[in-house]
């Protein structure tokens, strides 16, 4: 769902619409919460609420676990709703706050799959070498360079199909990075490997475009979707001979692994985590220091050998929980 105006039917469509424009107003897109008020809206307004209160029935029944609904995805429509009352209370509203020891929200439940060197190396080879498409002439060109940037920069997916021509600079070897998931614009180094990769891609499939155009541009117009890119990855991981469940590896990954074999990278070098962790955390477009500090307990979870200098000289860097990194 877009950010253009959204059409409540509910008595409490306008405190809704309110608490909508407050979370984009500091900086939130907040599209998934919208498309979830929506649905909200939809059951105040058949449940005849008629009074601008937010009574506890409703919100037991917006909370009540779905038919072959993942926590994660019920945890989200808890915290929604406990979101809108707090905004409703401050306002002077009667509203029902759901109890936060009833909803245990965690980012960090999923484990990812750190990929091995040798493994993104036979990612890298299937690609280089994948068939070329009738349909889709540019196909094999657009996965060699867009998952070596995934990799290489620590993209998420959507960061790097909104890369337009403007966006990169080849002399100073960066991608300007726009329209991101919390809104926050950065500039990202690349090697000079990948300066180079993005140089020949361009002089061969871009010579002629705007400065508008999409660096990985659909052959029907636009750019490529994630879901798209997403089937070509399983195909890929196939051919690579990495097993593929449906829980992944995820195209997210290659980000996760990014982030683990950079600070394995810096732990083994014995550089200071403490000054580094928050270039790390920019560089990724991190809101806070959290989601990347959460790769100091994987990274350590995934090579015992350097846990005991992890441990040693960061331990107030790991925190103790599961990790996921959603973002």
């Amino acid at each position: 769902m877009s950010n253009r105006t959204i059409v409540f039917q509910s008595v409490l469509g306008e405190l809704i619409a309110g608490y909508i424009e407050e979370k984009r107003a500091v900086g939130y897109k907040y599209n998934k919460g919208s498309s979830l008020l929506k649905q909200f809206d939809k059951l105040v307004a058949s449940e005849n609420l008629v009074e601008t209160k937010l009574p506890k029935e409703i919100v037991l029944l917006w909370t009540k676990k779905r038919a072959n609904e993942t926590a994660s995805n019920r945890n989200g429509r808890i915290s929604i709703i406990r979101g809108l009352a707090t905004y409703m209370v401050r306002f002077g509203h009667e509203a029902y706050i759901f109890p936060a020891a009833s909803n245990s929200i965690d980012r960090y439940c999923y484990v990812p799959y750190i990929f091995s060197e040798i493994e993104l190396k036979n990612i890298f080879i299937v690609c280089d070498s994948y068939p070329i498409s009738d349909v889709s002439p540019n196909r094999h060109l657009v996965l060699s360079l867009l998952f070596r940037i995934l990799y290489g920069c620590g993209l998420r997916i959507s960061e790097a199909l909104n890369l337009s021509l403007k966006d990169i600079d080849l002399n100073r070897g960066t991608l300007f990075i726009r329209d991101t998931k919390f809104g926050k614009e950065r500039m990202v180094p690349m090697a000079e490997t990948l300066t180079r990769g993005c140089r020949m891609y361009i002089e061969r499939n871009h010579y002629l475009n705007s400065s508008d155009t999409f660096l990985f541009p659909s052959p029907f117009g636009g750019r490529y979707s994630e879901s798209t890119i997403y089937k070509l990855f399983r195909q890929v991981l196939w051919k690579a001979g990495i097993s593929h469940s449906g829980k992944g590896p995820r195209l997210h990954d290659l980000r996760h692994t990014f982030a683990v074999h950079c600070l394995k990278k810096w732990v083994l070098n014995g550089e200071d985590m403490t000054n580094l962790l928050p270039y790390l955390s920019t560089f990724l477009g991190h809101v806070d220091l959290r989601g990347t500090q959460h790769y100091m307990r994987l990274t350590a979870d995934l090579y015992p050998q350097i846990i005991v200098s992890v441990e040693h000289s960061f331990s107030s860097l790991i925190p103790e929980v599961s990790f996921n990194e959603t973002d």
